[in-house]
């Protein structure tokens, strides 16, 4: 079970990361609708977070991190989008992106850890996880919602 465990040790440092940059990201934001995604991604991050820490009370494993090079080099992206865009549709789209790059890191991590726990034939862990998988497949549903609707248009005008 240790690539398991290493698997969600993984993913637990990334989301408690993920909780100081989003604040930061939303800070940055220009677009209301943006800026209500990812304050609502900010929430089920903390509840996605307590969620890890009963699977690790179910798997009777300690809940700790281990530091998560992917997510790390992602939040370090985000951050140079968001000093080197000028405020604005640019800069947001630039979150956006940054944001779904985040997004795609965890649902395939999730994906794995779910398939994992079915594996290994531990049921709640699974349903645990697969809540956690769908509430990332949603989160980054919306953050294509908010580019398309108006601020890749927007950022367009703003580069030509």
């Amino acid at each position: 079970m240790s690539l398991f465990e290493d698997g969600l040790k993984d993913i637990y440092w990334a989301e408690n990361a993920l909780l100081k940059a989003l604040p930061k990201m939303v800070k940055q934001t220009t677009s209301e609708e943006l800026n209500k995604a990812l304050t609502s991604h900010l929430e089920e991050t903390k509840g996605q977070i307590t969620r890890l820490d009963k699977v690790f009370t179910l798997i009777k494993v300690k809940a700790e991190g281990k530091k998560c090079e992917a997510m790390e080099g992602l939040i370090k992206e985000a951050s140079e989008i968001m000093e080197s865009c000028e405020e604005g549709s640019m800069r947001d789209a630039g979150i956006i992106s940054a944001a779904q790059k985040v997004e795609h890191y965890e649902i395939a991590t999730y994906g794995t850890l779910r398939q994992f726990a079915e594996t290994l034939q531990l049921t709640e862990v699974e349903k645990l996880l697969d809540l956690t998988l769908q509430e990332e497949k949603e989160a980054d549903l919306k953050l294509s919602e908010v580019a398309m609707e108006a601020i890749n248009v927007d950022a367009s005008e703003e580069a030509a």
